[in-house]
């Protein structure tokens, strides 16, 4: 049976993941809601559904509710997302949250803490690794064919310059100096994690080009992180927010190196590259290579271009994951999933305002795991 859902924040994120639900088999998707009256109606009336002004009035008239998806933004893209996931994980509802899971390290912790304590399945849309792309690397690593990880390397920002700036998502944002790291580092930490494990260690400088400091924008656009991870791999984060653009690998890629093999993600959706490393089964001898040659790669084309075909495919998880009672651990891209994020987003932080020191992130909460699971 389709597990019932109910959509908090109908802007153009909310309509996006209620698209998603509609065209999914394993959602119903029965309620929206909205503070604002016109949004919440022109939504429910394109999808046939009921419409709602308030949370509390959705969970008191859809008691049969599976799902309570919190797509509400506000500052830093997160600062409506504590109240609508703790009153629904209060009311006994699984909820998926949009990225970042909050705003505040703080409130994102009593949300983890909160889903655990009622035994619920809290996701969040850390949408960037469910991909084709994704899914194969992952193979090579869990294959062996990747080795002991070496380095992760992760570039992710909007193309753009100084004579763009003004337009779409490279301009001003309110004039918050953390608007960008705490809005966008999300995705780029959770896929380094995804792919490499828990950060021990982070070191950070932040900056803006002198075309945003010259209009008195405050924003730090332009991050470099260098981190440890726990395995002992190196990581290194380049981030920025249309001050420049990237050239190899295009707006998004990501590299990871190991002893017996590399992968490459470009544009996060659309090619997967796996090089060889020289001696590994399938790769070149070392003696036939000459000087500062490579080993043959494999290219792997999903065939999508569209960024936006990450939604279904990451929201269609959550829905399988839920259908299938997975323990409550082994949910993909989960609340403390987003929480290590965060995590490390607020140490980068920190090392920022004290001159660029390391800094340990604050511990995640133990998974404790379940008798049954």
């Amino acid at each position: 049976m389709a597990l019932k859902v109910g959509i908090v924040g109908m802007k153009g994120i909310g309509n996006n993941h209620a698209n998603c639900h509609s065209a999914d088999e394993l959602a119903d998707l029965v309620a929206v809601c909205d503070t604002i009256k016109g949004r919440a109606d022109d939504a429910a009336e394109r999808l046939g559904v009921k419409a709602y002004y308030s949370l509390k009035a959705m969970l008191e008239n859809e008691p049969d509710l599976d799902i309570v998806d919190v797509t509400t933004g506000g500052t830093e893209n997160g600062s409506w997302h504590f109240e609508p996931t703790m009153q629904a994980l209060e009311a006994g509802k699984n909820v998926l949250v949009e990225k970042p899971i909050s705003n505040d390290v703080t409130e994102a912790r009593l949300m983890v803490a909160k889903a655990a304590e009622k035994g619920l399945y809290l996701g969040c849309n850390l949408n960037h690794y469910f991909t084709p792309p994704a899914d194969r690397a992952m193979q090579y690593i869990e294959d062996g064919e990747v080795g002991e990880l070496v380095y992760c390397l992760h570039k992710m920002g909007f193309a753009g310059g100084e004579y763009t700036y003004g337009q779409g998502g490279g301009g001003p944002v309110g004039g918050d100096q953390y608007f960008h790291v705490k809005a966008f580092l999300s995705h780029p930490f959770s896929v380094m994690r995804y792919f490499c494990g828990d950060v021990m260690q982070v070191q950070a400088f932040f900056d803006r080009p002198s075309f945003r400091k010259s209009a008195g924008d405050l924003m730090l656009s332009i991050n470099s992180i260098h981190m440890r991870f726990q395995n002992g791999a190196m990581g290194y984060l380049l981030s920025q927010r249309g001050d420049a653009t990237f050239g190899l690998g295009g707006w998004w890629s990501v590299e990871v190196a190991g002893t017996r093999g590399t992968f490459c993600i470009e544009n996060c959706i659309e090619k997967m590259t796996f090089f060889p490393a020289p001696g590994t089964e399938g790769a070149a001898n070392p003696e036939n290579m000459t000087m500062g040659s490579s080993p043959v790669p494999t290219v792997h084309e999903s065939g999508i271009s569209d960024f936006g075909e990450t939604f279904p495919l990451r929201i269609h998880a959550y829905l399988e994951d839920v259908t299938n009672g997975v323990p409550v651990h082994q949910l993909r891209a989960s609340g403390r999933d987003a929480l290590a994020a965060l995590e490390y987003t607020w140490a980068a932080m920190e090392s920022y305002e004290q001159g660029g020191i390391l800094v340990r992130p604050h511990p995640l909460p133990t998974v404790h795991g379940h008798p049954t699971g």
